[in-house]
């Protein structure tokens, strides 16, 4: 009971890989969010910076946790307070960073954050009203239902939509983005459910188990400020056609 009772209300989970230029600023802007919460990083071995950055932050972390007689925590989770740090050996993809995440995680809620700028954390009030109303057990933050967006790509928008309304035969639900970074859940939804996809594939693999299980999902608006390739956007066609061989194997060979 006392673990229960010490739970913060909120987990972002932050999966990481080559975000040098934005790491340090989407910490700040998580942080500054007046909600109880932690923070798990988890680092995929990345190559740009990244990585020495966190490496540092956690020393940091692991110095300041020593002065004032606090755990220095697990080997490779280094943290104090609502901020921990976690590296994986190498790069598997976002898929396996969040499985990760998702097993240190100790929220009530968890809420998958993605390292870039596109998505607004002061957003996360949105996605947690219908949790803490007991209407819902997953919340997708939705980028098609009227929320502000930056204008970029057209192709990206059909193949979105495409693959969505793919999911969406074969879940029966009427998700309007699947592949949306910003979903939150009860942390028995992600106690319960089995993930395999290491890299994007990750998306229709949550919606389609969540479906399965029948736990109760609502949409909400979101902004959402896209990025360019060459600002450092990493999903690629290679993840839209393995992401209809996901649907297909979550919903007709399973």
């Amino acid at each position: 009971m006392e673990a229960l009772r010490s739970r913060p209300r909120l987990s972002v989970v932050m999966p990481v890989y080559n975000e040098r230029n934005t790491i340090e600023e989407i910490l700040v802007k998580v942080s500054r969010v007046n909600i109880d919460k932690e923070i798990v990083v988890v680092d995929d071995n990345s190559t740009d910076g990244t990585r020495e950055i966190l490496q540092k932050l956690a020393e940091e972390l692991r110095e300041s946790a020593a002065i004032e007689g606090a755990s220095p925590g697990a080997r490779d989770g280094q943290g104090k307070g609502n901020l921990r740090i976690f590296f994986q050996e190498r790069n598997r993809g976002k898929g396996a960073a969040l499985r990760r995440g998702f097993r240190e995680a100790r929220g009530e809620v968890v809420i998958v954050q993605d390292a870039d700028l596109e998505y607004d954390p002061e957003e996360y009030y949105r996605l947690l009203e219908p949790i803490e109303r007991r209407l819902a057990d997953v919340v997708y933050g939705s980028r098609f239902l009227g929320g502000p967006h930056r204008v970029l790509f057209f192709w990206h928008s059909v193949a979105n939509k495409l693959l969505t309304v793919l999911s969406n035969m074969f879940t029966d639900l009427n998700l309007t983005d699947v592949w949306t970074c910003y979903k939150a859940f009860r942390r028995e939804v992600l106690e319960e459910i089995e993930l395999r996809e290491d890299r994007f594939g990750f998306e229709p693999e949550v919606t389609a188990n969540v479906a399965r299980r029948g736990w109760r999902v609502y949409e909400v608006p979101i902004s959402y400020h896209g990025r360019t390739y060459a600002e450092g956007k990493k999903i690629t066609w290679r993840d839209g056609v393995r992401g209809v061989w996901v649907v297909l194997r979550c919903s007709v060979f399973r």
